[in-house]
């Protein structure tokens, strides 16, 4: 069983326990639930570059990145950086992450974040809202096209964006390059990490830039610690440049944020 697999069938159990708990009714009580949403895509196309950065404690492949960072001063640090969005993990078991980061990150800053996550459930679209998400991620290697379209919709219905990610030619032809399933999809971000290796390369971005059409907000995840990165990726298309690791892996990541975007609009 891959990771992936692990994952969702972990994530299963953790949507059928968290709706014992609270009904969805209920999440529409949440404060954050009617208010006005921010625009990913805009700001990524605003940008020049988009930098999402990223509230990241812990990953399956690298285990524990920072178990330190503040979630009010790196985000409000990140966006003083000059990041145009945030992305914050919410996944307990594999990434250490919480309902309450997003929480207070979005209490604490007034710019779109991203709800990171293993959203497999029309619940799970529904908590988003309820945290104050402004974009949903929904994975291409973990949804067959059908709830691709099904999730996408029920986000826009709730004035939520969409994230898809994509990691091959045959996921990004199936539902990006789907007619039925683009008019749905806000953002489209390639991850250059290699699913079966954990190896990340930026060729897998450059190699799909090539299937996708101009008018496509396009982002690059994973792999990404260099601005001379971002400048091979924006020769290619890409508006957006989601940055976690690297960043959280320092001591400051906010000042990590600071200094690569500095290095990025000198070089």
């Amino acid at each position: 069983m891959s990771i992936l697999d692990t994952i969702v069938t972990r994530k299963k159990e953790e949507i059928a326990e968290r709706k014992k708990q609270l009904r969805p009714v209920e999440l529409e009580k949440s404060p954050f639930f009617d208010q006005e949403t921010y625009s990913l895509s805009q700001a990524l196309r605003n940008a020049n570059p988009g930098i999402i950065a990223e509230f990241k404690r812990k990953s399956p492949s690298k285990g524990i990145i920072n178990d330190q960072a503040d979630v009010t001063e790196t985000t409000q640090g990140y966006v003083r950086a000059g990041a145009a969005a945030l992305s914050v993990l919410t996944d307990i078991d594999f990434f250490a992450g919480n309902d309450g980061n997003l929480c207070v990150a979005r209490a604490r800053n007034q710019v779109p974040i991203l709800r990171k996550d293993f959203t497999i459930d029309e619940y799970q679209v529904m908590e988003a809202k309820a945290l104050g998400a402004d974009a949903i991620l929904l994975i291409a290697a973990i949804l067959p096209p059908p709830r691709v379209l099904a999730l996408a919709q029920q986000a826009h219905q709730l004035d939520l964006e969409v994230l898809l990610e994509v990691h091959n030619e045959e996921e990004l032809r199936q539902t990006a390059l789907n007619e039925s399933i683009s008019p749905f999809l806000d953002v489209v971000g390639v991850n250059n990490r290699d699913l079966k290796t954990f190896n990340t390369t930026i060729e897998t971005s450059i190699q799909l830039a090539k299937m996708m059409p101009d008018n496509l907000v396009r982002i690059s995840e994973s792999g990404i610690n260099d601005p001379a990165n971002i400048r091979t990726l924006m020769d290619h298309g890409y508006q957006g440049f989601l940055i976690g690791e690297y960043f959280m892996k320092q001591s400051n990541p906010s000042e990590a944020c600071r200094n690569f975007i500095q290095k990025l609009e000198t070089s």
